[in-house]
């Protein structure tokens, strides 16, 4: 369709807007976007724009929204998951664009000022500027970085990628310079999975992965505030900012700093890197590229003890019931249905796992209520099918007696969950951050990869740690499937036996 087709319809939605239809055109702006990018080579600034438009036309949040979802979640995500040079320059002048176009309205007159100060007055001042630090990324900052005082680290957002790629940044640093104070900024989880680690701060600083374009965009000031308070006292050469491609920067578009050393990760490119490995190794690469150095570490958590302590009251009721093997399953998709597979399939593997004597499945039941009411339903179906199903509300607040084998559903925070996969033997799940938590435990681990087909996507995020991570790919996206539940459920459990059953 034209791009004036899309906006003649958008013009006739807004005297009496529909969120549904809403939706559905905000889909096609954004899909003909990327067809236009992907196969015609051609960039479309116009259905930029007019989701822009679509995204900051209301106060109502739930008639921005789907533009909003569209922009980030189907362009967005696109260009960003495909680790390809050309899709990494098209998101940096897509984000450009936004930043511009938002700034030119009343909401963003904030912004606009803030980022005349660093200079920028332009989409193109904008694109040129993250390019040029795209292009320097993996030059040698040591002369840039001596004996800091402070070394200002920010999160990923998603706690896959911080313990794949963050907690990586975090040791080594640490290591490199163990005078300096290392401070996360990002949000309040990361206490469950970082808050043993004596020697790093958490500045808590929160950003809605599925808020509206002015919530995201607008958190770009609280970023600022919370790096001006950290380094306002400090000489320019005494603070460091290290940004993983971080979603508080935009990736890197938005400017953080005047004049202190600012180290970018630039994590989708280039296509110079080794391309047989994950994002992990990838880091590694980085900084030693960046410190010309030769280290490497495992990514790594660092679990606070009354998790530790509640977990393992549950493992010791298990063990001291006679339970021979405890499995961890997470079944969490962080909100992307594509990752997901049958609920069949889900029951098939639980109820084959339990084929083997005392043995336990433990799974959690997961964040919010939609996803807690899955794993409910899922439950009543392995109890039907003759299987014990306990349930608890969190781990070491209940006894749990007499169960040696069977299912057992747990509630709460990624902490515990993340406790309780350490002492577990062995680990399954889809792509999530709970296999990067069961990798860097050193945790046996077979990840079910569906939502993408990309070779290089799975690659660069499987997990990394001691051991090695078993996969099975699962294409969830053709129509109709191209795989059965049976055939799935006996690829999981083949790959596991080569791991832990030779």
């Amino acid at each position: 369709m034209k791009p004036e087709s899309y906006r003649q319809r958008w013009e006739q939605l807004q005297p009496k807007p529909d969120v549904s239809q809403l939706e559905h055109l905000a889909k096609q702006i954004a899909l003909s976007f990327l067809d236009h990018h992907y196969y015609n080579d051609e960039y479309r600034s116009d259905y930029i724009d007019l989701l822009c438009e679509m995204a900051t036309a209301s106060a109502d949040s739930a008639l921005t929204k789907p533009a909003s979802s569209a922009l980030f979640g189907i362009i967005v995500e696109s260009l960003c998951d495909d680790f390809e040079e050309f899709n990494t320059a098209a998101y940096n002048q897509v984000m450009s664009q936004v930043i511009a176009y938002y700034r030119q309205t009343p909401d963003g007159q904030a912004m606009d000022k803030e980022l005349k100060n660093f200079g920028l007055y332009t989409s193109k001042d904008l694109f040129q500027r993250i390019e040029g630090i795209r292009a320097g990324s993996d030059e040698c900052k040591l002369n840039q970085v001596q004996a800091p005082e402070k070394i200002l680290i920010l999160s990923r957002v998603t706690l896959g990628a911080d313990v794949a790629v963050t907690s990586v940044i975090i040791q080594y640093l640490q290591d490199l310079f163990p005078r300096s104070e290392v401070i996360l900024l990002g949000g309040e989880k990361l206490n469950d999975l970082f808050g043993g680690n004596a020697g790093l701060s958490i500045k808590t600083i929160d950003y809605s992965r599925r808020g509206s374009l002015a919530e995201r965009l607008n958190s770009w000031h609280t970023v600022r505030k919370a790096i001006d308070e950290e380094i306002a006292d400090l000489p320019l050469d005494k603070a460091v900012l290290v940004d993983p491609d971080s979603r508080l920067s935009q990736l890197g578009v938005f400017p953080l700093v005047q004049s202190a050393p600012y180290l970018f990760f630039n994590s989708r490119g280039t296509d110079d890197r080794p391309k047989h490995v994950n994002v992990a190794e990838l880091t590694n690469y980085w900084l030693n590229k960046v410190f010309n150095d030769s280290a490497f570490y495992h990514p790594n958590v660092w679990l606070r003890q009354k998790d530790l302590e509640k977990a393992r009251s549950v493992i010791d009721q298990l063990r001291t019931n006679g339970c021979e093997r405890i499995i961890r399953i997470n079944l969490g998709v962080g909100g992307n249905e594509r990752k997901r597979l049958s609920r069949s399939a889900e029951e098939k593997l639980i109820l084959k796992l339990l084929q083997a004597p005392d043995t336990v499945v433990v799974l959690d039941k997961g964040a919010g209520a939609e996803e807690q009411e899955r794993i409910e339903q899922l439950a009543a179906q392995i109890e039907a099918a003759g299987e014990t199903v306990k349930q608890i509300s969190s781990a070491g607040e209940q006894e749990i007696p007499g169960l040696r084998h069977g299912l057992l559903c747990i509630s709460g925070g990624i902490g515990e969950m993340a406790a309780l996969i350490s002492y577990a033997d062995e680990y399954i799940g889809y792509d999530s951050a709970c296999q990067h938590i069961a990798a860097a435990l050193g945790i046996p681990r077979c990840t079910i990869f569906a939502g993408s087909n990309d070779p290089a996507f799975v690659r660069r995020w499987c997990a990394s740690g001691p051991g090695q991570t078993k996969v099975v790919h699962v294409d969830t996206l053709t129509t109709p499937p191209m795989f059965d539940d049976d055939d799935i459920v006996a690829r999981v459990i083949h790959a596991r036996s080569e791991e832990y059953q030779t």
